[in-house]
């Protein structure tokens, strides 16, 4: 492997960079992107059965808010129980908007390096191919050498969809994740605010 960086030259540092970046990336968001992190099993029964035991506290809101990111969501509720159905509404989804944001962290990178490294790859073809012609002489070029030369140019292109491939599809595996994460959390705030206003019994 050390040789063939060697070999490639200078284009290939920009890809082993991005390969790097992106394996960090989607093991930060394997760890973080987890069921039992975002939408906990048994949040909403617990909140549901304190809120009909104990009422609303400061401390509860807070305790539910530090939970996870459904916890989050749920406690924007709970801080405004005793307000209308709309206010109440309103204060879950601008915290919804804020969860779903951090949750979606990274993405961004994520998806723009799978764009992108097969057009680093093929910078990096270019770039061979461009210097194994300047280096052919006046009395004609080798093949055997020529042959040498443009494998170890197209490494760089092998390089770029080896990077991008599974970056695309993790990208689109954690964006159908966050997604389902959405829906979960939409559904299970609204049963709260039903349950507060006296609409549904849990």
């Amino acid at each position: 492997m050390f040789a063939i960086i060697q070999a490639v030259g200078w284009p290939i540092w920009p890809l082993l960079l991005t390969s790097v970046i992106a394996l960090a990336l989607i093991i930060e968001r394997s760890m973080s992107l987890r069921s039992r992190r975002v939408v906990p099993d048994g949040l909403l029964d617990k909140v549901l059965a304190d809120l009909r035991e104990h009422g609303v506290s400061q401390a509860m809101a807070e305790r539910v808010d530090a939970h996870s990111p459904l916890g989050r969501v749920l406690a924007a509720g709970l801080r405004n129980v005793n307000s209308s159905r709309e206010v109440m509404k309103e204060a879950i989804e601008e915290t919804g908007r804020a969860v779903v944001h951090e949750l979606e962290r990274y993405l961004t990178t994520l998806g723009t390096i799978a764009s992108i490294s097969p057009l680093l790859g093929l910078f990096g073809t270019i770039v061979g191919m461009i210097d194994i012609f300047a280096s052919q002489g006046t009395s004609g070029a080798n093949p055997a050498q020529l042959a040498q030369g443009i494998s170890i140019a197209l490494y760089t292109t092998g390089l770029g969809l080896i990077i991008a491939i599974p970056s695309m599809i993790f990208w689109r595996h954690f964006r159908a994740l966050i997604d389902s994460f959405v829906i979960d959390m939409e559904q299970q705030a609204i049963k709260l605010v039903e349950v507060a206003h006296g609409d549904r019994r849990g």
